[in-house]
C-alpha cells in the first residue's frame, strides 16, 4: 500500500506536551465500526468493559535512555548524544546518535550527567539512519543502574523539540504498573491508568493480565519508504508466559473479550498468535508490521492513543478498525479538539469484522 494513503493534517496545537491531570481524566473516543463514534472519558471504561473481559497491559519500565557526553579520539573531543533503543546483550545497546557523522568505529565515549563520574563505552558498530552499536564497560544490572543515574527520560521528538525534559517526566512518562526495565519509550495508552482505576476494573470483574514488550525508539522513526512493502520494522523483545496464555485462552473461550492496552500489547499478542493461528507462549524479538488486510487472531478491542500521520501505528489501527472508520475517527478527534500523541487522549477501538478468505478462515 502507498504510505501516502495514511496521511492526514494535524494542527500542531493538538500535540500534547503534558498529560492530563489526573492521568485518568483524559478523554476517550470510542470507535465502533458498527455503532459509530462516542465521546467518553477514561473512567467510562468501568461501563465500557464487561465482567469476563481481559485487560492486557504491558508492564515494561522505561529506562532514562537519553545519554549525553563526549566522544574521545586522541586529543580531539566532540559533544554527542544517544537514544538507546535496543539491548543486544549484557554490555551492548543499539542507539540512535546525534550527530552520527562525528562517530567512527572504536571511538571512546564518556557519558554522564556532570556529577564528576562517567559511564564509558566504545562505538562497536555503525548502521544506517544514525544507528550505532555501543559497547559499555559495565554490564547487566550494574549497567542498568548506571543508565538510570546518568540518563534522561527519552521524550518523543515531537515533545522534545518543543520543550525541555522536566523532573515530572520521570513519573509522567511511566505507567503505574511498570515492572521490568528495558523500554526506551513508554507504552503510552497505559499512562492513563491509576492504581485506583485498575482496582475498580478488577472489582467490576475485568481480569488484568501482564505481558512485557520492551518498546524501542524505532517506534518514532519516520517512514522513508513510499510503499509499505519496502518498510523494515525495528525489532523489539517481548515475552508472554504459559500461565498467562492459558488464562487468556480460558477467558476468550468463556466469551470474554481480549482488550489490548496499547499497540505494544497488541503487537506482542498477535506475534504470539501469528505462526499457528492460536495464542502460544512467546519469548524473543518481534518485528511484526501490521497493515490493512492483516487477520487478527487474539485481540478483540484495542485501547490506544492518537498516532502520527503516515506512521506504522496509524496503519495498525487502520488495519484493526478499518481505514475509512479511522479516517473518520481522526477527523472527528481533530474537530473536537482531542489531544494527540504520547501525552494525549486515548481511544477504544472495536475490531472490524474481516470477510472470510477462500479457505473459510
Amino acid at each position: 500500500m502507498r504510505v501516502s494513503d495514511f496521511d492526514f493534517d494535524l494542527p500542531e496545537s493538538l500535540i500534547a506536551l503534558h498529560p492530563a491531570e489526573p492521568r485518568d481524566s483524559a478523554r476517550l473516543l470510542v470507535v465502533d465500526p458498527v455503532h459509530g463514534l462516542s465521546d467518553r472519558h477514561i473512567p467510562d471504561l468501568l461501563w465500557l468493559l464487561k465482567p469476563g473481559d481481559v485487560l492486557v497491559i504491558n508492564d515494561t519500565r522505561v529506562l532514562p535512555a537519553e545519554l549525553r557526553g563526549t566522544r574521545i579520539r586522541g586529543d580531539n573531543r566532540a559533544s554527542v548524544s544517544f537514544n538507546l533503543h535496543k539491548r543486544d546483550d549484557a554490555h551492548t545497546w543499539r542507539a540512535f546518535a546525534r550527530p552520527a557523522k562525528r562517530l567512527a568505529l572504536l571511538d571512546r565515549l564518556e557519558l554522564g550527567n556532570g556529577d564528576g563520574t562517567a559511564l564509558t563505552a566504545r562505538v562497536a558498530g555503525k548502521g544506517e539512519t544514525g544507528e550505532v552499536t555501543l559497547e559499555f564497560d559495565l554490564g547487566g544490572a550494574a549497567l542498568d543502574e548506571a543508565i538510570k543515574s546518568h540518563g534522561a527520560m527519552p521524550l518523543p521528538p515531537y515533545i522534545g523539540a518543543k520543550r525541555a525534559i522536566e523532573d515530572r517526566d520521570k513519573t509522567d512518562y511511566q505507567t503505574v504498573y511498570a515492572a521490568h526495565d528495558g523500554a526506551v519509550a513508554a507504552p503510552t495508552a497505559g499512562l492513563h491508568f491509576t492504581e485506583e482505576l485498575l482496582q475498580k476494573l478488577a472489582d467490576h470483574g475485568v481480569t488484568i493480565e501482564r505481558v512485557t514488550l520492551h518498546v524501542g525508539a524505532g517506534t518514532f522513526l519516520p517512514m522513508k519508504a513510499e510503499d509499505t512493502d519496502d518498510h523494515v520494522m525495528h525489532a523489539e523483545w517481548g515475552e508472554i508466559d504459559q500461565a498467562t496464555v492459558e488464562r487468556i485462552l480460558a477467558a476468550k473461550a468463556a466469551g470474554g473479550r481480549i482488550v489490548a492496552v496499547g499497540t505494544t500489547s497488541l503487537r506482542l499478542l498477535e506475534s504470539a498468535s501469528v505462526r499457528t493461528g492460536a495464542l502460544k507462549p512467546f519469548s524473543g524479538d518481534t518485528s511484526i508490521f501490521i497493515t490493512p488486510g492483516f487477520r487478527f487472531k487474539t485481540v478483540d478491542v484495542l485501547m490506544t492513543n492518537f498516532h502520527l500521520p503516515k506512521s506504522t501505528l496509524f496503519m495498525l489501527v487502520s488495519a484493526f478498525a478499518g481505514m475509512d472508520v479511522m479516517r473518520d475517527a481522526y477527523q472527528h478527534a481533530i474537530a473536537k479538539g482531542y489531544r494527540f500523541y504520547s501525552y494525549g487522549d486515548s481511544s477504544l477501538l472495536m475490531r472490524a469484522e474481516m470477510p472470510e478468505d477462500e479457505n473459510g478462515l
